[in-house]
């Protein structure tokens, strides 16, 4: 690796240590001792006829502290990117056995065995009505959620079939919905609650929240209770 200061007598020292070094690092870089022994040894080695000119010297300096300043901002994001990734982790274990709102067309049983979610309408729809399959893809439930302006239509279920039965899921949501005016249907976008088991916090990675329905980042979250 080159090394230009502006200097060429300097240059020349520089740029002879680096290539001396090459064969046993990989990563040739200079540091502040470096700089200051190359520097120390071009003024005791100079002719004393043409001395060192002071702006070099002053600019050679200057220029060092703003790369060892550089360093130094550098050392100290990587810090703060650590704390923030340190606290990111405490805020999302707090999460850690509520319930969550995801995207989703699959829902999964709570603790208590019910089954909740919340279908987005982008329109009104005249009359919107749910399906639950199971994994076998036999329906297991079905509601008739009447009319609705376009937003949220939260739902819930018992998790029981018609004859008392426990489902234990994951089950399908099927919606269908009717447009409120003209022909046509409104095409919903599903969501499911789920429970928070656990967090991941890999060292590098992003924070995940381990659900029944797999693992999501605290982004995906819609909405915690």
């Amino acid at each position: 690796m080159t090394i230009s200061t502006g200097n060429s007598y300097l240059d020349s020292l520089s740029n002879s240590a680096s290539a001396s070094t090459t064969a046993t690092k990989s990563n040739s870089t200079i540091d502040q001792a470096g700089f200051l022994k190359l520097l120390t040894t071009q003024m005791t080695m100079q002719d004393p006829t043409a001395p060192m000119d002071n702006n070099q010297m002053v600019q050679q300096m200057a220029t060092f502290s703003q790369v060892a300043g550089t360093t130094q901002m550098n050392t100290t994001l990587s810090s703060m990117a650590d704390n923030i990734a340190a606290s990111r982790f405490g805020s999302a274990s707090n999460w850690v056995g509520h319930a969550a709102l995801v995207q989703s067309d699959i829902a999964a049983a709570a603790s208590n065995g019910a089954f909740a979610g919340e279908i987005t309408l982008p329109d009104a729809a005249s009359d919107v009505k749910l399906t639950l399959l199971d994994s076998s893809g036999q329906i297991v439930h079905q509601s008739d959620l009447g009319a609705h302006d376009a937003g949220a239509v939260n739902w819930s279920w018992d998790g029981k079939d018609a004859n008392g039965n426990a489902v234990a899921g994951p089950v399908q949501m099927l919606v269908s919905a009717p447009a409120a005016t003209g022909t046509g249907s409104v095409t919903a976008t599903n969501a499911a609650w789920t429970e928070i088991a656990s967090v991941q916090s890999p060292v590098s990675g992003t924070t995940k929240l381990v659900t029944a329905l797999g693992s999501f980042a605290p982004s995906d979250i819609q909405a915690v209770s």
